[in-house]
C-alpha cells in the first residue's frame, strides 16, 4: 500500500515552533534539494504565515507563495485557509474570499486545506467553490476534538457534507493532540467506509500520541500522512518526517521518499534550527500531558497561566481548570482552536475571578453567542443566551450573509492614498487593514533575532512568545 507524505515544515512546524518566523530568505535555499525527496505535497502557505510576513518581517507573503511555486516542480505545493476567515482572525465577505482563492491559485497553488474552527460547512461553501472552480485540489477539513456531541457518527455526517461539496480529499484535522490511536483506527475506518474520499491524518504531537495515531490511522487505510522535519517536530509541532517514513517503509508501505536526500534536507534545517533558537519556547517543545486531562491544548493551558499570574491569582487555576468545561459545554461544545479557545479561556477566567458566572461578558463571548462565528456543534443552552444578549436573538443564517462586499471599497481607499491597488495589495489591506497598511507604506522594519537562552547557566523570569501571545517562564539552572 502507498502512503503519501504530506511535509509541514515550511508553515505549520515553524509556526508551532519557532513563532511564524522562519525568513523566506532561510526557505527557498532547500526548495530543490527538498523537492527531490519525493514528498507528496509541501504545505508552504497559510496559517499564521501571511500575518507573520508582513507584520514581523517585512516579507511580503505573495512574493513567498511567488518564489516558493519557482522551485518546487514535483511535488504540490499547499496552503491551510480558515474559511470565511481567509488567513485572518474575522469573517470577510463573500467577494474577498473569492479574490483571494483565485489570486492564491493563479500564483500555482496546488491544495487548498480549508477548514472552521466549528465545522459549520457554511462558513466553508464560498472558498470550496471558488477554489474549485480554480481547477485546484480541495481539501475538506474537519477539526477534531472530544465532547458528548462530537461521536464518529457525527465526524462522518460533516464529511458527507463537505463531500456534497465535491471537495477531493478529507482531512482530519487534530490540532490539540487528542486523537488517540484508538480514535484515530476506528474513525478512519468509518471514514473510508461510509465517504470514500482520501483521506489525510493531521496530528500535533502535543499529547505525545501523535506517532502513534498516525501508524494507526495508516493501518485503517489513511491514504496520506502529516509530518514535519525532525528539527521542527514534536512538542506543539508534528511527528518527523524521517522516522515516520523509516517505519513505515520498514513495515512494507511505500511512501516514495528518498531517505538519503531526506536526511541532508534535515542537515540543512539542523542549522535553520539552531539559528531561529531564540525562538524556541521551553513549552512548546515537550509533550503536555494536560491536554490529555483537562482536554485544554498546551498553548491555552499556558495563557491561563499567564492570564492569572497577571491578576495574581494563580492559586484559582484549579477552579479555572472545573470551568473550562463547564463553559465549553454550555457554549455548545465548540472546538477548542481559535478563536474560540481564547473566547472560552478568557470568560472561564472572568467566571471565577469576578464571582460570579457570566457577570463580564466580552464581546467575542457574545457573538459567539449570537452566532457571528457560525452554528456551535450543539444547541447553547437558552440559559446562557439569554444572560448573554438579553432580548437581543441570535442569527441563524450564515455570519456571511450578513457582510457587504469589500473588495472595491478597499480598492479605492488604497487609491485615494496614492498607493497602487494591484489585486495582492488591496487583499493584504482587506484582511489586515492596520498592519497591511503599515506594510504597504513601508513603516514596517524586520525584526531582530532575539537571543537564545542558555537553560544551563540562567536563572530568572523571561518573556517568550508562542502562538501570538507572550509567556513568563521561571528558568533555573540544570
Amino acid at each position: 500500500m502507498n502512503v503519501k507524505i504530506v511535509d509541514l515544515t515550511l508553515r505549520d512546524g515553524h509556526q508551532s515552533l519557532l513563532a511564524t518566523r522562519m525568513r523566506t530568505r532561510d526557505i527557498l535555499p532547500i526548495l530543490e534539494t527538498f523537492d527531490q525527496v519525493g514528498i507528496h505535497c509541501f504545505e508552504v502557505w497559510g496559517g499564521a504565515t501571511f500575518d507573520a510576513c508582513h507584520r514581523f518581517l517585512n516579507e511580503n507573503p505573495w512574493e513567498r507563495l511567488r518564489e516558493i511555486r519557482k522551485r518546487v516542480k514535483n511535488s504540490l505545493i499547499s496552503m491551510l485557509l480558515r474559511g470565511q476567515n481567509l488567513v485572518g482572525y474575522k469573517h470577510y465577505p463573500d467577494d474577498i474570499v473569492e479574490k483571494f482563492v483565485q489570486k492564491t491559485a493563479e500564483y500555482g497553488l496546488d491544495v487548498f486545506r480549508i477548514f472552521d474552527a466549528l465545522n459549520d460547512v457554511r462558513n466553508l461553501v464560498t472558498s470550496i467553490k471558488t477554489a474549485k472552480k480554480c481547477g485546484a485540489h480541495v481539501q475538506g477539513t474537519i477539526c477534531y476534538t472530544i465532547s458528548p456531541v462530537h461521536t464518529v457518527e457525527k465526524y462522518v455526517e460533516i464529511a458527507n457534507e463537505l463531500a456534497e461539496l465535491e471537495v477531493d480529499s478529507i482531512c482530519l484535522k487534530d490540532m490539540a493532540g487528542l486523537l488517540s490511536p484508538k480514535v484515530a483506527y476506528e474513525l478512519v475506518k468509518t471514514l473510508k467506509k461510509e465517504v470514500g474520499l482520501p483521506i489525510d491524518v493531521h496530528s500535533h504531537y502535543t499529547s505525545g500520541m501523535a506517532s502513534m495515531s498516525l501508524l494507526k490511522a495508516v493501518e485503517a487505510g489513511a491514504d496520506m500522512i502529516d509530518t514535519c522535519m525532525s528539527p521542527l517536530s514534536m512538542g506543539t509541532s508534528h511527528p518527523p518526517t524521517e522516522s515516520m517514513v523509516y517505519a513505515l517503509e520498514e513495515l512494507g508501505y511505500k511512501t516514495g521518499v528518498d531517505m538519503d536526500v531526506l536526511l541532508e534536507v534535515r542537515e540543512y534545517f539542523m542549522k535553520v534550527r539552531e539559528k531561529y533558537a531564540g525562538y524556541l519556547n521551553p513549552i512548546s517543545t515537550i509533550p503536555d500531558a494536560n491536554v490529555l486531562v483537562y482536554q485544554i491544548p498546551g498553548g491555552m493551558f499556558s495563557n491561563l497561566i499567564a492570564q492569572l499570574k497577571e491578576q495574581n491569582a494563580l492559586d484559582k487555576l484549579p477552579e479555572v481548570l472545573k470551568e473550562v468545561p463547564k463553559v465549553r459545554e454550555e457554549l455548545g461544545y465548540v472546538p477548542l482552536v481559535t478563536p474560540t479557545s481564547q473566547i472560552v479561556g478568557v470568560q472561564a477566567v472572568l467566571n471565577v475571578l469576578t464571582g460570579g458566572r457570566y457577570k463580564v461578558i466580552p464581546k467575542e463571548t457574545k457573538d459567539l453567542v449570537k452566532g457571528m462565528y457560525g452554528r456551535t456543534p450543539a444547541p447553547i443552552k437558552e440559559e446562557i443566551i439569554k444572560k448573554v444578549l438579553g432580548d437581543e436573538k441570535p442569527i441563524d443564517c450564515r455570519p456571511a450573509d450578513l457582510l457587504e462586499p469589500e473588495f472595491e471599497k478597499r480598492k479605492k481607499e488604497l487609491e485615494k492614498m496614492g498607493i497602487e491597488a494591484s489585486d495582492e495589495n488591496v487583499l493584504l489591506y482587506a484582511l489586515f487593514p492596520q498592519t497591511g497598511l503599515q506594510f504597504l507604506k513601508g513603516e514596517l522594519s524586520e525584526e531582530p533575532f532575539p537571543a537564545a537562552i542558555n537553560f544551563e547557566d540562567v536563572e530568572g523570569e523571561f518573556e517568550v512568545e508562542f502562538e501570538g501571545s507572550v509567556y513568563s517562564v521561571k528558568v533555573k539552572p540544570v
